[in-house]
């Protein structure tokens, strides 16, 4: 069943689309020629061996105490933090890093994440690929001015193997595949000025934003050209009370097939306990141009924004979307807003 095109204008007045974007130049701030000229650490020239049960710590220390000054670290970095102008990468292409995630949850348990920055700034970390993570797999902490591109993430098939998750300023996330069964390219808060672009969540939760509690910062982010399949949505912004504002945000160009929803805003998501506050105020976010199916449109609708009852979002478009439903006899609306005197709702559509 075809979903035409829709649009909801959420407020009495609308701004254009919200418009988000970097902030600055992102990545290292010495290039990548001029570092190998001067010096490189290889970890395999430290007694590294690329093997399930060899130790990694003594030649990974050994690499970064040699190159620490002046120079450029090679191999296995697990957590990097207070630093600038760092650049991690496989210079063929062919670099992997196997976390053995699967060992943790056959036995039910999680272990530590894959690869964590913090406080760094001037970064980039690309043509990597992270496989199987015992817990999340790539976090960017408290970290500003980076890029991450030519990436390829494989986590287990269960919860709680996030790909990527960022909260930081000023970052540039493209062309990256995660497969997965949690969350692709999440945003969470505080963050400014995002923009994460030509991405494909394959078989995960999609990407989202949140979840949001207390005091909960963010704005001027970009979602653009994101290809989601198999997956629990296309998009979640999640919260269950709480505070704060999620402003100028924009999700353009999706395109997605046999996911459960498509645009998911759900201020009340059952699966975060409550925190304190009214609710998260949602302002100045479009979805535009979304194109593909959901499974069962009459099950779950392929468009659900529900609005804290206290905190009415404003400012909420949504356009030029085409869905799909790929089994049921309707396609459903679900779009609820708390305030009839600002706000309109329908469904079953």
């Amino acid at each position: 069943m075809r979903f035409t095109t829709f649009s909801i204008l959420a407020g009495l007045l609308l701004p254009g689309l919200a418009i988000a974007q970097l902030s600055g130049t992102v990545g290292p701030s010495t290039s990548t020629a001029h570092k190998t000229a001067t010096k490189i650490c290889n970890v395999l020239n430290y007694g590294a061996i690329a093997s399930k049960t060899s130790d990694l710590g003594p030649p990974l220390a050994s690499a970064w105490a040699a190159c620490k000054s002046g120079g450029q670290a090679a191999g296995t970095m697990i957590f990097i933090e207070h630093t600038t102008d760092f650049e991690m990468y496989s210079s063929t292409s062919k670099g992997a890093v196997q976390g053995y995630g699967y060992v943790f949850h056959k036995a039910g348990a999680y272990g530590p994440r894959i690869l964590r920055l913090y406080d760094v700034t001037n970064f980039s970390v690309h043509d990597l690929a992270l496989v199987d993570s015992p817990a999340f797999h790539f976090s960017i902490d408290t970290c500003s001015n980076g890029e991450v591109y030519n990436m390829i993430i494989r986590g287990g098939n269960e919860g709680g193997l996030d790909g990527i998750d960022v909260w930081s300023t000023n970052i540039h996330i493209h062309d990256v595949e995660v497969t997965n069964k949690d969350e692709c390219v999440t945003v969470k808060s505080p963050s400014k000025n995002i923009l994460i672009e030509n991405v494909f969540c394959n078989w995960s939760g999609g990407c989202a934003i949140g979840s949001l509690a207390a005091g909960t910062d963010i704005s001027d982010i970009e979602y653009n050209h994101v290809y989601t399949q198999n997956s629990n949505q296309m998009l979640m912004i999640k919260s269950n009370g709480g505070s704060g504002t999620l402003k100028n945000v924009i999700f353009q160009n999706f395109m997605g097939h046999s996911n459960a929803h498509a645009i998911d805003l759900d201020s009340a998501w059952s699966s975060m306990s409550t925190v304190a506050g009214n609710g998260v105020g949602y302002s100045n976010i479009t979805f535009d141009s979304w194109h593909g199916t959901v499974t069962n449109g009459a099950n779950k609708p392929p468009v659900q924004v529900f609005c804290p009852a206290a905190v009415p979002c404003t400012g909420i478009t949504i356009s030029n979307n085409f869905m799909w439903t790929e089994a049921g006899s309707k396609n459903p609306i679900k779009t609820i807003y708390r305030k009839a005197s600002r706000f309109g709702g329908f469904e079953n559509v």
